[in-house]
C-alpha cells in the first residue's frame, strides 16, 4: 500500500518514527490521566472525608466528561483541521490539570476533574483520526497496533508513577505532573505533528453542518452495532481498571505501592495482543482477526470465573484478565479502523461516536457498576465474563447484517 497524498512520513522513516510516538503519547493521556491518581486516593479521601464510593466519581465524573464532549472534537477536526482541535484541548487540559492540583475541597476537585475530562478527548480521539489520514489498508492496521503498544504502557506506568510522586510530595503532585506532561504534549504537537486534513477536504464549520454529521454517523445501524461491540468487549477488561482501587487494595489487601500487581500482568497481555494484531495486518482478514479474538475473549472469561471458584488470590487471579486483556487488544485496532472506513468523509464524527458508547458505558463502569460488583473477586469475574459475552453477540449480528447487506 502506497502512502497517502497527505502522509509527510513517506520521506523520512525517523519523521514517521517521530509521528508515532506523538500519536502514541496523545493516546497515553487519557489512561494516564485515569490511572495517575488511584494510589492517591486514600489520602484524598482522608483529607477531603470521602469514602471509596465518593472516591470513584473522581475517575466517573472524568470519564462521563469525556465521554459527552467526544461528540464534538472529531467534528470540529473534519472542519478546523486535526491539529487546532489538539492544541485547544491541550491547553484546557493543562489548566484544568492546575485546577486540580490547587483543589480545596472534593467538590472542586470533582469539577477540575470534569473539566481534565472535557478537554482530554480532543487530542485522544484526534489522533486516532490522523492515523487513517495519512495510513490505508494493512499499513493503517499495523500504525494503529504500534500505536496501541505503546499505549498499553499507560495504565501500568500510571500508577507506579503515581506511587512514586507521593514518596516525594502529597497527592497534589500527581496532578502537576499530568500538567507538565500535557504541555509537553502540546509543544509535540505544535512543533514536530503535520496538519493531515487540507482546508479543501474540510466540512463547513457551521453548527448545522456539524450536527448533520453527527446525527448522520450516529444512525448508521453499522455504526450503532460497532460502537456497542466496543463499549461491551473493552468493558470486560476496563472494569479491572475502573475498581483497581477496590480490587489492590480492599479484595488483595495491599498498599498505594502495589498497583503494579494488577496492571502489569494487564498491560503485558495488551502489549503481546497489539503486537499480534500488527504482525497478522496482512495475514488475516479483518473480520475473521476480530471473530478469533472475541472467542479468546469469551473463552478468558469463562476461565477467569473457574479460576475464582477454585482459588480467588494472587497469583491465579490476574491469569485470565492477562489473557482477556490480549484477546481484546487483537480487537481493538481493527475495529477501530471498521468504524473509520465505515465514514471516509466523515472520519472525525466516526471516531467522536465510535468512542461515545465505549466511554458513556467506561463512566457507568467507574461511578455506578464498579463499586456494586466488587465484593468480590469472583463477583468481578462474572461481570466482565458476561460484558465480553454480550459484545461478542453483538459483532455476530454485526458480521450478519453486513453479509445480508
Amino acid at each position: 500500500m502506497s502512502p497517502s497524498r497527505n502522509d509527510p512520513t513517506a520521506a523520512s522513516p525517523r519523521a514517521g518514527a517521530v509521528v508515532t510516538v506523538i500519536l502514541a503519547s496523545l493516546s497515553m493521556l487519557g489512561p494516564f490521566t485515569i490511572d495517575t491518581v488511584f494510589p492517591a486516593f486514600a489520602r484524598i479521601g482522608e483529607q477531603f472525608g470521602a469514602d471509596s464510593t465518593a472516591m470513584q466519581q473522581v475517575t466517573s465524573l472524568y470519564m462521563l466528561a469525556f465521554a459527552v464532549m467526544s461528540v464534538f472534537h472529531g467534528p470540529l477536526s473534519d472542519a478546523l483541521g486535526r491539529k487546532p482541535v489538539m492544541i485547544a484541548g491541550l491547553v484546557g487540559y493543562v489548566l484544568a490539570s492546575i485546577g486540580c492540583a490547587l483543589a480545596p475541597n472534593l467538590a472542586v476537585l470533582l469539577v477540575m476533574r470534569t473539566l481534565q475530562g472535557t478537554f482530554a478527548g480532543a487530542a485522544t480521539i484526534v489522533s486516532r483520526v490522523v492515523v487513517r489520514d495519512m495510513f490505508a489498508g494493512p499499513q493503517a492496521h499495523k500504525m494503529m497496533s504500534r500505536i496501541m503498544m505503546i499505549f498499553s504502557i499507560a495504565p501500568a506506568i500510571a500508577p507506579v508513577a503515581g506511587g512514586l510522586l507521593l514518596q516525594v510530595g502529597e497527592w497534589p503532585i500527581i496532578f502537576w505532573a499530568t500538567a507538565i506532561y500535557g504541555a509537553l504534549a502540546m509543544v509535540a504537537v505544535i512543533v514536530l505533528l503535520p496538519e493531515t486534513h487540507p482546508a479543501a477536504a474540510r466540512s463547513p464549520l457551521r453548527v448545522g453542518a456539524v450536527l448533520r454529521s453527527i446525527g448522520r454517523v450516529g444512525r448508521h445501524p453499522a455504526m450503532i452495532r460497532l460502537a456497542l461491540v466496543t463499549a461491551f468487549a473493552m468493558g470486560g477488561q476496563f472494569l479491572y481498571i475502573a475498581a483497581a482501587p477496590i480490587i489492590v487494595v480492599d479484595l488483595f489487601g495491599l498498599g498505594e505501592q502495589d498497583f503494579w500487581v494488577l496492571f502489569v500482568p494487564i498491560i503485558t497481555g495488551m502489549l503481546i495482543g497489539a503486537w499480534l494484531s500488527g504482525r497478522l495486518a496482512d495475514k488475516v482478514s479483518r473480520t475473521r482477526l476480530v471473530d478469533a479474538a472475541l472467542l479468546l475473549a469469551v473463552g478468558a472469561g469463562v476461565l477467569n470465573v473457574v479460576l475464582m471458584l477454585i482459588h480467588p488470590h494472587l497469583p491465579l487471579a490476574m491469569v485470565a484478565p492477562a489473557l482477556l486483556s490480549c484477546a481484546i487488544a487483537v480487537a481493538f485496532p481493527v475495529i477501530q479502523l471498521e468504524i473509520l472506513d465505515t465514514f471516509p468523509d466523515h472520519r472525525g464524527a466516526a471516531a467522536s461516536l465510535g468512542t461515545l458508547a465505549s466511554l458513556g458505558f467506561n463512566a457507568l463502569l467507574a461511578g455506578v457498576i464498579a463499586p456494586l460488583v466488587t465484593a468480590s473477586l469472583l463477583t468481578v469475574a462474572l461481570t466482565a465474563a458476561s460484558f465480553v459475552l454480550i459484545g461478542t453477540v453483538l459483532w455476530t449480528m454485526h458480521r450478519r447484517a453486513g453479509r445480508r447487506t
